[in-house]
């Protein structure tokens, strides 16, 4: 169980540093400042209906 949650810690570790590295270069921050009220409910909205399909909840 403990290898489990050192590799969960490890790559959520590696996800913090990837985003980080890209949303200090310029150009990916200005994109993500104007168009974040827009993407954050789309990637959001995205996830929930994906998680809802995988699961069965529709009955698909």
């Amino acid at each position: 169980m403990s290898v489990y949650a050192v590799v969960f810690l490890t790559l959520v570790a590696v996800w913090c540093f990837a985003g980080r590295f890209f949303a200090i270069r310029s150009v990916v921050a200005k994109a993500l400042s104007r168009w974040r009220h827009i993407l954050l409910p789309l990637v959001l909205i995205a996830i929930g209906l994906l998680i809802l399909i995988e699961g069965g909840a529709f009955g698909v």
